[in-house]
């Protein structure tokens, strides 16, 4: 069993059998976190590829100060923020005064969906807003340091995220409403 320098010295020598150790141990991991970024699972996959190709190139430039999987997962934010902005001008954007906010503001607690629901309202957030909320919510950036990343102003990221927790909770109240007759046919038929 490699330990994680031992993976770094490998791939540092350019060696197949540590750079697929490397990738065996960390990728079900970091592709949980292309998921979150990407519109499906065939787009996360394809994050997931090119930030292990940068995460070979560069791993001689980790100074080891953090964790290696922290500083991998630096590289798949990254990665997914840079194949955002080359794709941005080739994808159908959704105007923001086009999505509808729900009028209630209380959202149902998240120990009332699945995993996979939760992954998928998320996925379903117009791409933009998918973007923001995964960097202020999931990943703990800063409004400020978002709009560096993504050049665009403070504000525009403030009103993206507050848009999206609006489009997230109306997803999850939709998908509440479904859930809940559902369970009543069930205490109905026994």
């Amino acid at each position: 069993m490699y330990t994680d320098e031992d993976l770094i010295k490998g791939c540092i020598r350019k060696e197949r059998e540590a750079q697929k150790a490397l990738y065996e141990r960390y990728a079900d991991r970091l592709l949980g976190i292309c998921a979150r970024y990407a519109a499906d699972t065939a787009e996360a996959e394809d994050i997931l590829q090119e930030g292990f190709v940068r995460i070979f190139i560069h791993i001689g430039d980790f100074s080891a100060k953090g964790s290696l999987f922290n500083w991998m997962r630096k590289v798949m934010i990254n990665t997914a923020i840079t194949m955002y902005h080359k794709t941005l001008r080739h994808r159908y954007h959704q105007e923001i005064e086009a999505v509808q906010a729900p009028a209630r503001d209380e959202m149902p607690g998240s120990s009332d969906f699945t995993h996979e629901e939760l992954l998928a309202v998320i996925r379903s957030l117009p791409e933009g807003y998918r973007i923001i909320f995964n960097l202020y919510a999931i990943e703990g950036f800063k409004h400020r340091e978002i709009a560096e990343m993504l050049g665009i102003d403070v504000n525009t990221s403030k009103s993206q995220y507050s848009r999206a927790r609006r489009f997230i909770r109306k997803k999850l109240e939709d998908i509440s409403r479904i859930a809940v007759p559902d369970e009543k046919k069930k205490d109905e038929e026994a």
